[in-house]
């Protein structure tokens, strides 16, 4: 039979053959992409069974990467990340004067820079040892035109928009971390959607991997019963922390779902040089702790030598997250 049809295709003109093998790898085309979007229908539809882990017991944003959080009781959840107003989570970034975004695994006392926001959550007001106050007037970023140069950065090789936010700032950050009056610039993400492919649309901002971070507090207690000097949970930098679940118990969900807010599982989070730093001295652990005790045990063969801890997440029905809130995972 099969012969049969190979000697009648090979009978057919040139440009009939032609024809018949363009339709059919359309066919097949359409096929396979009706197949791969019923696939992610399926697997970003939210399960209809829960089971109940914990609480929400913090909840941190970082509006300037690598910088210290500002702690809240309730916000919102959006596709970038945590949001309440203008003060998203990693909406800022400090870079060189090419663009080229700095980090805490660079210059460590960036952990010590503390942002807090007027009632309204429209101005940025920043501190650090030894420098004065620096006001950042957040609404001002978004407007069109003006003195504020729009341009791109990088983060992680991919390149992205920002507002660069004025000479002020730029002078108080080179001040601070370079003992000069230039070198390094603040920029703003300007955007309400993520214009990376590093991880989708779950990418965010100017996150490393994914909009949102979660982590475990018996982890980290876990954690601490193998070190001499002991961490908390926020050298690890999560948005939400959990109560409740076993250590790395974390490790197995596929999706969470914190009061009505229902997030997808997307990757482990692994853990680099940054996690040695003490977000309380800015100082890093001269013995690389705790990534070398969490290398002895929480490593993933497939993943390379980073060690797993905390999971990231990518949100599948937006709304409000509060501390306190039921933590489900499915």
């Amino acid at each position: 039979m099969f012969s049969r049809i190979v000697n009648e295709f090979t009978d057919l003109p040139v440009s009939r053959q032609a024809l018949l093998v363009t339709a059919g790898v359309g066919g097949i085309a359409l096929f396979s992409a009706g197949a791969y979007l019923a696939k992610r229908h399926i697997e970003n539809t939210p399960p209809k069974q829960w089971r109940k882990a914990g609480e929400l017991a913090e909840l941190y944003v970082f509006p300037i990467k690598s910088c210290a959080p500002v702690v809240l009781q309730q916000i919102a959840c959006s596709d970038l990340g945590l949001q309440r107003n203008l003060l998203r989570d990693r909406i800022f970034m400090v870079t060189n004067p090419d663009g080229k975004f700095v980090t805490a695994r660079m210059k460590p006392k960036m952990v010590l820079v503390q942002p807090r926001f007027d009632e309204r959550f429209e101005t940025m007001f920043l501190t650090a040892p030894g420098m004065p106050e620096l006001r950042v007037d957040i609404r001002a970023l978004m407007k069109p035109g003006g003195e504020l140069e729009a341009g791109r950065s990088t983060v992680w090789g991919e390149t992205v928009p920002t507002v660069d936010c004025g000479q002020e700032a730029a002078r108080w950050f080179s001040r601070y971390l370079l003992d000069k009056d230039d070198g390094y610039r603040l920029r703003y993400y300007p955007l309400d959607y993520t214009s990376r492919r590093r991880n989708g649309a779950d990418t965010g901002s100017l996150q490393d991997e994914t909009s949102y971070m979660l982590f475990n507090e018996a982890s980290v207690a876990d954690l601490n019963q193998r070190l001499e000097n002991k961490v908390t949970s926020l050298q690890f930098r999560p948005n939400f922390i959990v109560r409740g679940p076993e250590a790395y118990a974390e490790d197995r969900w596929r999706w969470v779902r914190i009061g009505e807010t229902i997030f997808r599982y997307e990757k482990p989070c692994l853990r680099c040089i940054f996690t040695t730093i003490d977000p309380e001295s800015g100082v890093a652990h001269p013995d690389k702790e705790p990534l070398r005790t969490l290398k002895q045990y929480r490593q993933i063969p497939s993943l390379g030598e980073s060690p797993a801890l905390g999971i990231h997440l990518g949100v599948r029905r937006a709304g409000e997250v509060k501390v306190g809130d039921p933590v489900y995972f499915a």
